[in-house]
């Protein structure tokens, strides 16, 4: 694996709980879950009302290792 991003030292799910937080601190963020990057790799998405600049800029591209993807969920709203 040269060359790619540095091994995870700790669990998704620890991970995300770490960096929940900070993560819906980011104006336009509703939300952040685990899911599946497409080929199958585990990562952490962040949920978001809709993409933009500032938001692909705010929003790491990864997480202590593990893969973080933008998903456009819409508003969110409780039923």
């Amino acid at each position: 694996m040269g060359g790619g991003a540095p091994t995870p030292s700790r669990d998704i799910n620890s991970v995300m709980e770490a960096h929940l937080n900070d993560l819906m601190a980011i104006p336009g963020v509703v939300g952040v879950a685990i899911g599946e990057l497409k080929d199958g790799t585990p990562c952490i998405q962040v949920l978001v009302a809709e993409q933009t600049r500032e938001l692909r800029r705010k929003i790491p591209k990864t997480l202590e290792g593990h893969p973080v993807d933008i998903v456009v969920a819409g508003i969110i709203k409780p039923l």
